[in-house]
């Protein structure tokens, strides 16, 4: 194992936006969007810890490089199903920002996650992706949209089996 060494690239901008969402009930969105939890503002302390853990990457992730970051915000917000989180880290260095905004969503799922546990212990984290990336040797990257699921046959299709053949 090593750490790259990136001392020979030049300081450029670089940009990473990352995704995650917390599942949770109905109920438990109302909570949120009425202040009625507990610990206290849950979005707040979600885009919080964010940007703390986008500035603790290094110390957290092997072999990740201290960079200086130049900003991060985060977001977080309610809708019908849970809350979604959204990071965008920027720098100007040697090397790119992707996993500062991916621990910076991981994070920021995990505290509306400690902070709403009292209310609902099934929440589930799910989606923490990379959607963009730019600067760097690699260039401008943008995940692609999902292809919709496939249409599902009708019953009548899957009974048609055959024995023995």
């Amino acid at each position: 194992m090593k750490m790259i060494d990136v001392g020979e690239k030049p300081k450029t901008e670089r940009v990473a936006v990352a995704r995650g969402f917390v599942t949770m009930s109905p109920a438990t969105v109302q909570r949120i969007r009425r202040g009625e939890v507990e610990k206290g503002d849950v979005l707040a302390a979600a885009r919080l810890a964010g940007i703390l853990a986008a500035k603790k990457t290094p110390d957290i992730v092997p072999l990740c490089h201290p960079i200086a970051l130049s900003a991060v915000d985060v977001t977080a917000e309610p809708g019908a199903r849970g809350v979604a989180v959204t990071a965008t880290v920027r720098t100007v260095d040697r090397t790119g920002v992707e996993m500062e905004a991916l621990t910076a969503v991981s994070a920021a799922c995990l505290t509306v996650y400690d902070m709403l546990k009292r209310y609902e212990k099934g929440m589930t984290i799910v989606g923490v992706e990379l959607m963009e990336k730019k600067g760097g040797r690699s260039g401008h990257w943008v995940r692609a949209p999902a292809a919709p699921p496939a249409p599902r046959r009708a019953a009548a299709s899957r009974s048609r089996r055959t024995r023995g053949g």
